[in-house]
């Protein structure tokens, strides 16, 4: 025992100056760090502070929020690009469906047949479609009916030019525009008739024509309006206040400007963009390009064969069996008409502006949202839309004329010329545009009186299911009017 006590009492001397030693060490570490905490900047102190709040900040931030879903109208979303994408992929792929299953169906004899056919009483165009025009001397008097428009528009200017010196009449003067603007109509009827043009080249020249009769209409009207001192008053700040005042007004380049550029309605300072965009123009005419080619493989390959593949129905009257063709024919034609919408009002009238600085490029608005049928025609084709309004509607009612009345005459017209722009070149009255534009006067009565979305849906069908119907009458009796089929 004695050992062992004295071993032990001579070990704590050593143990208790181990601990001493480790305690000394670790104070100096602790002040070392004090030192070093003290040494660092403040600066480097407040940014690991802000970091500390930072990340506590986006551990708590809040998660939920009030708001609807991205598809409500109240949510205010409005890029559906990806949607119009996913339309159009589907569209392209159910096209090639199409004409792989008649390739199958009927074999690439029945189809060579079937472009000779379209070839020989020019119902179709193809790609080849300027060589059949330069070997078929039939098409030429298309081309000549637009040359021989140079003739009318001339009239109407030098009557212009006769008038604002005061040569002849104001009275005169109108009964030249009106048997200027009478010609204009019936002498394409007469050329049409007599040499039978291929019936898209002669829609393509009714189509100008049309154009040119409106613009003559505005041009007159402008300028009788600027010769009047009252008028001229009220005017001054719409019409007289760029730089081109009246008659300085009245020169060729004006005038041929005005029937090139995207409007029917005249004035003296149109608004003018500052340059061309390249990159736009070539955007746009790339997809004017893509869309015509895309607008005929779907006549080709999908409205074709279902319209003649309806005729059967149509002579039996087999009422089942032709409204099962119309449904079928009902979506490849809304399909053609919206791509067509596209193309001719996006995309030709852009490329159009744009050369020709032209600065007002409203030629529609949003008429797929129209809650009836009245506010669909004024927005679907802004530039008819004007013109009518304010060469034909606000007269009649500035001479006691009801808005009924001013709206009727205005489908009138409308009817008028959708008769004139597709009976003719098929070389046959048949009244069916005519009374499809004439039953839309009725039809926008009833759904002015609709709430959304019934009028929306009743503008829709109107469209999808009243256009196939008439496709398929006339395409039946340009047959039977050319003996292609008997009846």
């Amino acid at each position: 025992m004695s050992k062992t006590n004295k071993k032990n009492s001579e070990a704590s001397p050593k143990k208790r100056k181990t601990s001493k030693l480790k305690q000394e060490s670790d104070l100096t570490e602790k002040n070392q760090m004090k030192d070093e905490n003290k040494t660092l900047e403040p600066s480097k102190i407040s940014e690991s502070k802000d970091e500390r709040k930072q990340d506590l900040y986006n551990k708590l931030k809040v998660v939920h929020t009030t708001s609807p879903s991205i598809l409500s109208s109240s949510s205010g979303f409005e890029n559906y690009r990806g949607i119009i994408n996913l339309c159009l992929l589907l569209l392209v792929l159910s096209n090639f469906r199409v004409a792989l299953d008649n390739i199958l169906k009927f074999g690439y004899n029945n189809y060579i047949w079937m472009f000779i056919i379209l070839y020989r009483y020019g119902v179709l165009v193809d790609p080849y479609i300027i060589l059949v025009f330069l070997e078929n001397p039939y098409s030429w008097p298309s081309a000549t009916l637009v040359i021989l428009s140079n003739v009318f528009i001339q009239v109407c200017f030098y009557a212009e030019r006769l008038l604002s010196k005061g040569n002849i009449s104001e009275r005169f003067g109108c009964c030249i525009h009106v048997f200027n603007i009478c010609l204009t109509i019936l002498v394409p009827i007469y050329v049409v008739f007599k040499f039978q043009p291929l019936p898209y080249f002669a829609t393509m020249t009714l189509m100008w024509y049309t154009s040119v009769v409106l613009k003559m209409v505005s041009y007159a009207s402008v300028n009788w309006w600027c010769r009047e001192d009252a008028i001229i008053n009220r005017l001054k700040d719409v019409q007289q206040s760029g730089p081109v005042k009246y008659p300085h007004n009245l020169t060729q380049k004006d005038l041929y400007y005005f029937m090139l550029a995207p409007t029917f309605c005249y004035e003296l300072n149109f608004p003018q963009t500052q340059k061309i965009r390249k990159r736009f123009l070539i955007r746009r005419i790339l997809e004017a390009v893509f869309l015509y080619s895309l607008i005929l493989a779907l006549v080709q390959q999908w409205l074709v064969p279902t319209v003649k593949n309806s005729m059967h129905s149509y002579k039996e009257l087999d009422l089942g069996r032709l409204f099962e063709r119309i449904m079928k024919l009902a979506i490849p034609n809304h399909l053609l008409w919206l791509l067509a919408f596209y193309a001719y009002f996006h995309s030709f009238l852009n490329i159009v502006s744009e050369v020709l600085y032209f600065g007002d490029r409203t030629f529609y608005k949003d008429w797929w949202n129209a809650p009836n049928v009245a506010i669909f025609w004024q927005n679907w084709n802004i530039p008819i839309h004007r013109w009518a309004k304010r060469h034909v509607y606000e007269p009649m009612l500035r001479n006691k004329y009801s808005k009924s009345q001013a709206s009727m005459f205005v489908f009138f017209l409308s009817a008028f010329f959708h008769e004139f722009i597709v009976s003719i070149p098929l070389q046959m009255f048949r009244p069916y545009a005519f009374l499809s534009m004439l039953m839309q006067f009725p039809l926008a009565i009833l759904t002015s009186s609709m709430k959304n979305p019934w009028g929306n849906i009743m503008m829709w069908l109107s469209l999808i299911i009243g256009q196939p119907l008439a496709i398929m009458m006339y395409y039946h009796d340009y047959l039977v009017e050319h003996s292609v089929i008997k009846v």
